[in-house]
């Protein structure tokens, strides 16, 4: 059996070597990893983010990521590195460009809320042509803009190992968004991609269009975030002609848009025939009471297949959750329902009261919980909901991410998702 390099050790070493002082931070990390029995036969990720922590780290700036590296590339069992929240810049974006060519162990890689740009972004994914190991990349909350983008959107047409990319908050444009929708068309390999809050400035919805083009032909995606698109009716309109056709997406994600009920009229009629779809996500849009009665309709009478349904913060009122809850009633698949943010009444919280207490709905999947005042029932929230853990990681072990965040049981494109 070999010996497992020492990590802190290496890394005291190379700090030497390169004349950079050490990161305490990097160091107690390393030493923790080095005290894991497991490394050896599941591999590890560093987990470096620079937020979440009680006190204060000194953030990863690009000069420790060049002894990091250094470090990473004498130990195949490091598979992961989350390097989010930190300080890295398109200087940093280079060094971890020729460590994805040279590297063949990494899979996964999170890089979310630094400071990298365009140029950064371009050598980022011009690494990527070439590695052959990297299966999850986070890049969300750096502004690279359009042209940042577009580089991803290149690589996609060349590389055949990534499965999920994470290009949310990052400024990224119309032509980005065509150009990755037309390279999903050929890209067979990609399981899920975040596009959210994209900067768009027509209201045609150019880019809804080619996205749902694209779903017609492509087979292998699972996971789509389209939050913040300024979706509206005839956006959903056309996703939903192209869902018919596809039998691969699981997971839906139209948060906060601009969409109706009578683009809901679109997705209850989808449900009723899609037989694919697990995950929707409706969170801050206006479908009303109208919407959730569509909704209901089709859940209670024709789709079997919805797990998880998210209609928070809709402008919906007692009528129109007292539908929902009587159509989980007669459904039996729909396990997940997140409804905080809307007009709760008498009527509604009753409602949610009996299916929690016939156990049709457990407290862990749903975001609120009955409880009663001089013999009335009210709802109270719970801290639950699709994507709560999409920016951070909880550190208390407590917390359950099934029910934080049911993507992370229901859809599993990796490990790392």
């Amino acid at each position: 059996m070999s010996v497992l390099p020492d990590l802190h050790l290496c890394y005291v070493q190379s700090c030497q070597d390169l004349s950079q002082p050490e990161n305490p931070f990097i160091a107690r990390v390393l030493q923790e990893a080095d005290k894991n029995d497991e490394i050896s036969t599941k591999g590890i990720t560093l987990k470096l983010a620079g937020n979440n922590h009680l006190v204060p780290v000194p953030r990863v700036t690009d000069d420790d990521l060049g002894v990091l590296v250094s470090v990473v590339d004498q130990a195949a069992y490091v598979t992961g590195l989350d390097l989010a929240y930190n300080l890295l810049t398109d200087a940093g974006a280079q060094t971890i460009a020729i460590f994805l060519q040279e590297n063949s162990t990494l899979r996964y890689l999170n890089l979310m809320f630094n400071d990298i740009g365009t140029s950064g972004a371009e050598l980022i994914a011009g690494a990527l042509h070439s590695n052959q190991s990297l299966v999850h990349l986070r890049m969300t909350g750096n502004k690279i803009g359009d042209q940042g983008g577009m580089f991803f959107a290149s690589m996609l047409k060349i590389n055949s190992t990534l499965e999920k990319l994470d290009l949310g908050d990052c400024d990224v444009g119309l032509q980005c968004l065509i150009t990755t929708a037309i390279a999903l068309t050929q890209n067979k390999s990609l399981k899920a991609i975040n596009l959210n809050r994209p900067l768009l400035s027509g209201q045609q919805e150019e880019t809804t269009v080619h996205i749902a083009r694209m779903l017609r032909s492509n087979s292998s995606l699972v996971e789509l975030h389209l939050g913040k698109h300024e979706m509206k009716n005839f956006g959903v309109e056309r996703l939903c002609e192209a869902l018919y056709r596809n039998s691969s997406l699981r997971y839906l994600d139209l948060s906060c848009n601009n969409i109706t009920y009578d683009g809901v009229k679109f997705l209850g009629e989808l449900l009723k025939r899609n037989k694919t779809l697990k995950i929707l996500d409706l969170n801050a849009n206006r479908i009303e009471d109208e919407g959730a009665i569509y909704l209901s309709e089709a859940l209670a009478t024709r789709n079997m297949t919805l797990r998880v349904l998210s209609i928070v913060s809709n402008n919906i009122t007692g009528k129109g959750l007292v539908a929902l809850a009587h159509a989980m009633q007669s459904n039996t698949t729909l396990s997940h329902i997140y409804i905080w943010g809307n007009k709760f009444d008498r009527s509604a919280c009753v409602a949610f009261w009996e299916v929690i207490e016939m156990g049709r709905l457990e407290l862990g999947c749903t975001d609120v919980a009955p409880y009663e005042v001089d013999g009335k029932v009210f709802l109270a929230e719970l801290s639950h909901g699709l994507g709560k853990h999409r920016y951070w990681a909880p550190r208390s072990a407590t917390v359950d991410p099934s029910a934080a965040n049911a993507s992370l049981e229901i859809v599993p494109v990796s490990e790392y998702l």
